[in-house]
């Protein structure tokens, strides 16, 4: 769900150094979903321009809303454990946070563990 999955800031978490350790480490498997990140404009707004999260947090969720997430989506792309991933250490200020509340507001039964 990362927008950028091979820059040098992803550092061991990019897109085929993340596979190879999923694999080995785990035996999981990794899907980069780019429907679930923020665009561009979005993310530098916040990131590079240093934006502010209340004006980030609306812009994020009005752009799930447009791309109807949980339409393309469904829960049975979660049914086994999945673990979704961004580069904030805390789930306050982080994307997944917003993605997952999202989801749980549309689908029935979603369970959600910050890790």
């Amino acid at each position: 769900m990362r927008l950028n999955n091979v820059s040098q800031l992803a550092a061991f978490a990019k897109r085929d150094d993340l596979a190879y350790f999923l694999r080995e480490l785990c035996d999981a498997e990794y899907v980069h979903e780019p429907l679930l990140a923020p665009t561009q404009d979005i993310l530098d707004a916040y990131k590079k321009h240093k934006g502010d999260w209340s004006v980030y947090e609306p812009q994020f969720l009005k752009l799930m809303e447009e791309r109807h997430i949980e339409s393309e989506l469904t829960p049975s792309d979660f049914e086994t454990p999945s673990v979704l991933l961004c580069s904030e250490a805390t789930p306050e200020h982080c994307h997944r946070r917003l993605v997952v509340e999202y989801l749980q507001r549309k689908w029935p039964n979603v369970r959600i563990v910050h890790l």
